[in-house]
């Protein structure tokens, strides 16, 4: 499968689960309430948490995958891999299940302040969250095996379908079989399971036929072992970065507020749908070129992903700060929650910009092993912004938390991508700031602030929606223009479609 074909189903299957996750909380809100939205935000939470468990185990299984496509691992020794990560991460999600079963009592009445749901009714939720969190773990394994053998047409068609029933059939449970935060959190935890057995069936029947089945296999964890603890230390510092300001703001600030913070992120969080696709195809293919040594493919699938990712996640991030409050508005149709939420949205929404930016260095630091800078990095980061927020949230509230991450990521990349040019790319840094970085989003800027200043939107929510949408697109083009690599293709694809 080429990396073009791979990009495209990404953005199709992640699209449209970014579509799904997103298009129906306004409904979830209006029936359920902002608190309510609050704890499906803590299980998102807790299942960003959970990967830690993961141990760097789902990167390092799909970069063995890819390395199997290769030619460097035999049938037997994969699949003996594949069967090993399957009985531990098999034994940590039943742990998982029982552990927030347990502790569910505890986080309803000493964690969180609620001031509307019953405690009763947030226990529930709280224990209904452990088959959802333990079944998207095993889920994992099975996806990360799929991306390494780049089926990734496939796994985003059945990403697709199955986002489609997680959270349209919610709306449906809610309307017709009951209004609760517990039904919603039941309907979750039955579409995880039926979600792993589709991945799980599907995984083996990708692997060629062996002499014997899979079995545990303790050397093939151990040769996996140095590669997968770089990237569990990264993996550790990246979720810190991430996720404590809502760990954090979950116990620091009422339910309610940390439900509008919540929906900000989870704007915000939609552009990483715009990430992974890119991420995601070209991962296992720097991994294959690594792997036999094709420095110039190296550096020309580098500059492209990261051109090609700037193009299109450059213009959403501005369109989305810039117009925050009308976006909300328009999405929810609800004011109150726009004003709140705005501010919020628009901060996040430049620190998610300069997060992925980092994606592709950070991947192409993956495909060459050296999974140790990225830790190094995120420990310092770690450092600054947990105090930071114990600093600025019991003082200014949930936009001091917001304002860090901003700061921070800001800093990560005018910092560290330098020293993972100088040992990997050397003499390829200046062309990545200045075509993947400074070139995009000075244009982009420019071009989205003078339309923020011209353009009124329309009070009506159909029209307001198709002028932003409009706006994104006009922004996509140019910056799409700016950009050596987006142009040069369109201009040979233009070119052959005349001659």
């Amino acid at each position: 499968m080429s990396l073009k074909n791979n990009v495209l189903a990404n953005y199709f299957g992640q699209g449209w689960t970014a579509l799904m996750g997103l298009a129906f909380i306004p409904l979830y809100i209006r029936y359920l309430g902002v608190e309510a939205w609050g704890l499906v935000a803590f299980m998102s939470m807790l299942q960003a948490w959970l990967t830690l468990l993961d141990l760097g185990l789902t990167p390092t299984l799909s970069r063995e995958m890819a390395r199997f496509q290769a030619g460097e691992h035999s049938t037997q020794s994969i699949r003996d891999l594949l069967r090993s990560l399957e009985l531990i991460f098999g034994g940590v999600a039943v742990a998982v299940a029982s552990i927030v079963w347990l502790l569910a009592p505890w986080v309803a009445s000493q964690w969180f302040t609620a001031a509307r749901l019953p405690l009763g009714t947030v226990s529930q939720a709280v224990a209904s969250m452990g088959l959802v969190l333990a079944a998207r773990m095993l889920e994992q394994v099975y996806r990360g095996a799929v991306q390494g053998l780049q089926r990734q047409v496939w796994l985003n068609g059945a990403q697709a379908i199955v986002a489609t029933v997680r959270w349209a059939g919610a709306v449906v449970v809610l309307m017709y079989l009951a209004n609760s935060i517990e039904a919603f959190f039941v309907w979750q935890g039955v579409v995880s399971v039926l979600s792993v057995i589709l991945m799980a069936r599907q995984t083996y029947l990708w692997l060629p036929r062996s002499a014997r089945s899979g079995r545990f296999d303790r050397a093939a964890l151990v040769r996996i072992r140095p590669f997968a603890a770089g990237v569990a230390a990264t993996t550790l510092l990246v979720l810190l970065l991430t996720q404590v300001d809502k760990l954090l703001l979950s116990k620091l600030v009422p339910l309610e507020e940390f439900g509008y913070y919540a929906l900000a992120a989870s704007v915000s969080g939609a552009l990483y749908f715009l990430i992974s696709p890119v991420a995601t195809a070209a991962s296992p293919r720097m991994a294959e070129l690594v792997s036999q040594g094709q420095v110039q493919l190296i550096i020309d699938t580098y500059h492209g992903a990261s051109q090609w990712l700037a193009a299109i996640l450059i213009p959403a991030a501005l369109v989305m700060a810039s117009f925050a409050q009308p976006l909300l508005l328009t999405w929810t149709g609800n004011l109150g929650l726009a004003l709140r939420a705005a501010p919020l949205l628009s901060l996040l929404a430049l620190g998610t910009l300069c997060n992925g930016l980092m994606n592709v260095p950070y991947l192409t630091q993956l495909a060459y092993g050296w999974s140790g800078f990225a830790a190094r990095v995120n420990m310092v980061a770690v450092c600054l912004i947990v105090p930071a927020i114990l600093w600025s949230v019991p003082r200014f509230g949930a936009i001091g938390a917001a304002w860090a991450w901003l700061a921070l990521n800001a800093g990560y990349v005018l910092v560290s991508i330098h020293f993972m040019h100088v040992r990997l790319l050397r003499g390829e840094k200046r062309r990545w700031f200045r075509d993947a970085v400074i070139q995009p989003l000075g244009v982009g800027a420019v071009i989205v602030l003078t339309l923020r200043g011209l353009i009124e939107l329309p009070h009506e929510r159909i029209a307001a929606a198709a002028t932003l949408i409009g706006i994104t697109v006009f922004v996509t083009g140019v910056v799409f223009l700016s950009m050596p690599i987006p142009r040069a293709r369109l201009c040979r694809r233009w070119q052959s479609s005349r001659g």
